[in-house]
Formats: C-alpha cells, structure tokens, sequence
C-alpha cells in the first residue's frame, strides 16, 4: 500500500474537504483527489460518496479513516523515538508560545543558542492555542494554562504578572470614574486576565478590544484607555504608568510541556535548559 495515498485520505477526513487538505498538506486539490480514487482503486473499496455538493465517507470509509488516524499517531511516535534517540546538536526544535512572551523574552536566549550550536535549526510559533505535541506540531509548548490530556512531561517554569497601565496625559485627564478600557476581542474574551479587568472596570466600557497584547499595548501607548498588559511588556516602557493597587495585579503561572517521548532529546534539552532563565524571571 502507499502510504502516501492513505496520507492524503486521512487529511481529507481530518479537514472535511478536498480543499483543505491540499492546504494542510501544500499541494494541489487535484492531487488529494487522485491520492483518494488511487486508494480506493488499491483497496477496491468505495471510501467517498461523491453524489451531492459536499463529499462525505462511505461507512468502508469510515472504518478506514479511523485505522488511518492510528497509523498517524504511530507513525508521529516513530518520529518522536527517533528524535528522542538522536544525541547531536543538530536538526530542528520547534517551540510554542503566546505571542507577546515569545517576541519579549525567548527570542534573546534562542538566537545565542543558535550561535552556540549553528546546526541547530530553530522554530518559535507564537500561538494563543495550545500545540498538539502528539503529532509534533511543537517539541516545546509554553502555556498560561496547565495542559491536562496527553502523555507529556509538565512542570511549572514561572509566573506571568499582569497589571494595570495607561499613559500619564490620559491617566491627568481622565477621572477614575471615566476611564475606558482595552481588552481582548473574541475568541479571548474568557482569558483569565480579561475576566479580571472586566471585574476591576466594574462596568466602566472595554471600548477599545484587540486580539492581542502587542496591539493593546500600543494602544495603551497611544492614549486609547487603561491596558491590563503583561509587566515584562510594559513595566519598562516610559511611556505608560503603572495604576492601581497591589490588588489589582493579576497572576498567571507559565507552564512547560515536552512529550514524555521527546524528554531525552538532546535538542529539547539544550532549548529547555537556554529558555529556563528567561522564564522563571
């Protein structure tokens, strides 16, 4: 059997159409279409009901799909051995992070990590989701929240401070009654730090929302309202101030997560060890 052609059947049935996956997989919807019909050929068996608009899997299809979907898994865990096993400093490691952290602090302590070790390849995914590390989507995944499913290797790095920041010239001539507020935008509207300001403007109007924290810090900057940003981003920053009370600050602990298969990896272990500091600061 060609594995290739069940590759592209089970991106087919991950993705719900022909059109994504070739984009999943990079390639033409032509060829995910010829990949499924050489497969049925090889198999002699109907796996794609193609009367109607939309395509939809015959129940052989089904059936075939779900066997596709472990050979993925085992074919992932044949990757992660074998990237577990290898001992030189060289290859890929593929870090997940949110995307403010990532650009502040892993990107410093990753570049001289490179310098240190020229053959090692380096890729840093700023993410609000959380990387599927079973698939290898990411070696290293960095979150707010601790991951629960999966057999991966967890442990707590660090703790993120979020608090409130506005700029002196809006901060003079805004009364705390009137201030207005910058927040998430849906689909981070239940972030943590989000509920936690809503709680602190106790009705006062979120009037300027974003998606992230980089445009929300530069619209703190630019006189939009009152922030609740990360310290790490906007403590140092001369033109915001820091407003409220040591009640108002808010906590979150980062979180680091290896796939048990990956821990011994001699690049995961350089990457952890060169981001530990940037972290736990």
């Amino acid at each position: 059997m060609d594995w290739e052609n069940l590759r592209h059947f089970r991106g087919f049935v991950a993705t719900g159409s022909l059109s994504g996956a070739a984009r999943a997989l990079g390639v033409e919807h032509a060829t995910v279409a010829r990949r499924i019909a050489a497969l049925e050929a090889q198999l002699a068996l109907k796996l794609v009901d193609r009367r109607g608009r939309r395509l939809t899997l015959t129940p052989d299809g089904a059936r075939i799909a779900a066997l596709a979907k472990t050979m993925e898994a085992d074919a992932a865990a044949i990757s992660r051995a074998a990237a577990g096993s290898r001992s030189e400093l060289s290859g890929e490691v593929t870090i997940s992070a949110p995307p403010a952290l990532a650009a502040a602090r892993l990107v410093a302590p990753l570049a001289a990590l490179r310098r240190q070790h020229p053959a090692l390849a380096i890729r840093l995914i700023g993410e609000p989701r959380s990387a599927a590390l079973a698939l290898r989507e990411a070696d290293i995944a960095i979150r707010l929240s601790r991951p629960e499913a999966g057999e991966l290797t967890i442990r707590k790095v660090g703790v993120m401070a979020f608090a409130l920041y506005a700029t002196r010239a809006y901060l003079d001539d805004t009364p705390e009654a009137a201030w207005t507020f910058i927040g998430y935008d849906a689909p981070l509207e239940a972030a943590p730090q989000q509920v936690r300001l809503r709680e602190i403007a106790g009705g006062r109007p979120i009037a300027f929302a974003a998606s992230t924290a980089e445009i929300q810090f530069a619209a703190a900057r630019a006189g939009a309202g009152v922030a609740m940003l990360p310290d790490f981003l906007a403590g140092d920053d001369p033109a915001l101030v820091r407003v409220g009370t040591e009640a108002d600050v808010f906590r979150r602990d980062i979180w680091l997560a290896v796939h048990s298969d990956m821990t011994s990896a001699a690049t995961v272990r350089v990457a952890i060890d060169a981001l530990g500091p940037a972290l736990s600061e």
